[in-house]
């Protein structure tokens, strides 16, 4: 089984403007004599390969441990896209119904205008995709993100697809289990022979 791990450190992934920075605290430590290493996380939790649920944008929207977690395992489809905005045009062009997942390579600098991502919406995908921090871009998040989250769709954001090509894969990327909350951190993983996928 090949295993392509496409995520990005908490630690050190540029975190979106405005929010804070990760940070770690160690409590305890072995090399200073403790029985053991106790280590705390501090991060937003938009930072590095994270999952937008719907409540992100979405007033009363669902929170993480609501999502089903099938959304987040199973066949999905990368495509490389050029740089700068996704419009409704191109998905029209390039996109058929069907599609489930869809993960976006984009060299970190592709995201979706507000056509483009209701056109999206309206194909029925279970899951969006992409390998920049966002699906929109910095004045204008509002609505691409409603588009999608507003149908139940969540983002799968901060993806690195650097060593992927397009194509089909199987992703697993599950939610971290977080009560109440509009984002998680996952470990987001495709593998390119699924051994064990297939339909019967």
């Amino acid at each position: 089984m090949k295993i392509i791990d496409i995520s990005r450190d908490i630690l050190t992934t540029e975190v979106y403007p405005g929010d804070p920075e990760p940070r770690v605290q160690s409590f305890q430590k072995m090399e200073e004599g403790d029985e053991c290493n106790l280590t705390a996380l501090y991060m937003c939790l938009h930072n590095g390969t994270h999952i937008d649920a719907p409540n992100h944008f979405i007033e009363d929207g669902a929170t993480v441990e609501t999502l089903e977690l099938e959304r987040f395992i199973g066949e999905c489809t990368v495509i490389e896209v050029p740089e700068g905005p996704i419009h409704g045009a191109y998905i029209d062009d390039n996109i058929t119904e069907g599609c489930e997942r869809l993960i976006i390579k984009g060299n970190g600098k592709a995201y979706f205008s507000d056509s483009g991502a209701f056109a999206l919406a309206s194909l029925g995908v279970k899951l969006v995709g992409t390998d920049a921090n966002s699906v929109g871009t910095h004045g204008a998040q509002v609505a691409p993100h409603r588009a999608f989250l507003g149908n139940d769709i969540p983002l799968l954001e901060g993806l690195n697809l650097e060593d992927v090509t397009p194509g089909k894969y199987f992703l697993i990327a599950p939610p971290l289990k977080i009560s109440g909350v509009e984002a998680t951190p996952t470990r987001a993983l495709l593998i390119s022979d699924y051994l064990f996928w297939g339909k019967k």
